[in-house]
């Protein structure tokens, strides 16, 4: 008998969990993992079903990085293409965590600064039209000569680079972070010079963390005048979908899932019903562990929630439904809130005596 031939295995693409939506009018989105190849990003956003995505260019936790690989960045161009994915507006790279060119020690800013441009460039190796990054902190140094040096840092990195986007996120405001204000962001903008190439991302999160109400359609828009009374309408470029574990004003940046934290529903629902925010990327940053693929979940409720009023029955459900699932963690959060605003208190009080205490020997001596 003659040998049995073996069948020619045949490779079987694993179909993606999530269908993508092409008739929404929105990018929504989330940040996908890249390990593997910088290229596997763009499966892993088809696979739960995102119409944008964010990623890192390389290790967050680590200064330097080997360079993308030609077969990677070729690979990355293909998918993108085979998939749909316009890399100049449907994708917003999240820049290190190390990174802080606010930093008034000069060795730190310049090991920062080359951290930076080495993103940027590598967006501009995979056509990638945006950059989002966090503005950093003055630590211990005079603030406004961290907004100028923040400034003069982005300038010198956009002469380095041809077309990508600067755009600047904010902050949930502890500390001497920058950003936490929209008015530190309006005074770096003013300071660059090409303003074509800088932006804004506005995250959730952080401005409630900041102390901006954005609870409801009503608080959501006067949140989006107040931005284009202080910074431009022209800036708004990217969105940062979160949920709050702590509550308004708390300046803790913990993020939570959709309808669970402090914020609630309603202002997902109008954000799905935000007429000027189609064409943005609107990406996820909400807690899934090691499991991307529940960030299709959260995409698939954004779309749900597209032409639905908060007077809506079903709306109503699932609002309350998930208010409902988050309630332990959002009595937790309060708890430690209330400790710390105490203890804050009682801290101003003392600082205030004290003060009071040497006017009144000044006052004396005279």
């Amino acid at each position: 008998m003659p040998p049995k031939v073996k069948a020619p295995k045949v490779k079987v693409e694993k179909p993606f969990t999530y269908e993508r939506n092409l008739q929404s009018k929105f990018k929504f989105g989330a940040h996908v993992g890249m390990s593997g190849g910088i290229y596997k990003a763009v499966t892993n956003a088809m696979n739960i079903g995102g119409n944008s995505f964010a990623l890192f260019l390389k290790s967050p936790r680590k200064w330097v990085s080997p360079a993308l690989k030609p077969d990677d960045i070729a690979k990355f161009a293909e998918l993108c293409k085979q998939y749909n994915y316009n890399p100049r507006t449907d994708i917003l790279p999240h820049g290190s965590y190390f990174i802080n060119l606010a930093n008034p020690d000069p060795e730190k800013e310049a090991k920062a600064y080359d951290s930076f441009l080495d993103d940027l460039k590598r967006c501009e190796q995979l056509n990638i039209g945006l950059y989002n990054f966090h503005p950093g902190s003055s630590l211990d140094g005079d603030r406004q000569q961290a907004l100028k040096q923040l400034a003069t840092n982005i300038n010198k990195a956009i002469k380095e680079t041809d077309f990508v986007k600067i755009v600047i996120e904010n902050m949930a405001g502890h500390g001497n972070l920058i950003g936490s204000d929209l008015k530190d962001i309006r005074e770096v903008i003013e300071l660059v010079d090409d303003k074509s190439r800088v932006g804004v991302c506005l995250d959730t999160c952080h401005s409630f963390a900041a102390g901006y109400d954005i609870t409801d359609e009503e608080k959501w828009d006067a949140f989006l005048k107040q931005f284009d009374d202080i910074i431009g309408a022209e800036y708004l470029s990217a969105i940062h979908l979160n949920d709050s574990k702590a509550p308004l004003g708390a300046n803790r940046d913990l993020h939570q899932k959709l309808g669970q934290g402090f914020l609630g529903l309603e202002v997902f629902r109008a954000i799905a019903n935000c007429e000027r925010l189609q064409g943005i990327p609107i990406v996820l940053e909400t807690p899934v562990g090691d499991n991307d693929e529940i960030y299709g979940e959260e995409i698939k409720l954004l779309e749900w929630l597209e032409g639905r009023s908060k007077d809506d029955a079903e709306f109503i459900a699932k609002r309350d439904e998930l208010w409902a699932l988050g309630k332990k963690e959002r009595e937790e959060q309060l708890k430690k809130f209330d400790v710390k605003s105490k203890k804050r208190a009682k801290e101003e009080e003392k600082n205030g005596d004290i003060t009071k205490m040497v006017k009144k020997r000044k006052a004396g001596a005279k």
